[in-house]
């Protein structure tokens, strides 16, 4: 696996830190089920969990593929789950 740190990378560890959080947070703050999908999303995220799918299944999540899921969690959360009303969004 390559250390390098690379816009890809360090964007895919931002984005994944970002679900994280929204996964923990609803996961205290709202419901264990979104809370709990929030975070095995996340992991899709993260380079070295991108990397093991890679060897292990042959493909891995491209970046497109990840950016629109990232925004479609940020809009979910904000715009129609409990806890953007929660967040005051």
């Amino acid at each position: 696996m390559d250390n390098s740190l690379n816009f890809s990378s360090l964007s895919s560890w931002f984005f994944g830190l970002v679900v994280l959080t929204i996964g923990s947070a609803n996961l205290v703050l709202v419901h264990p089920v979104p809370g709990g999908v929030g975070i095995l999303l996340s992991l899709l995220f993260f380079p070295p969990v991108n990397e093991l799918l890679r060897k292990q299944l042959g493909f891995a999540v491209p970046m497109g593929l990840r950016i629109a899921l990232f925004l479609v969690i940020i809009w979910f959360t904000l715009g129609i789950s409990d806890l953007g009303e929660i967040l005051g969004f």
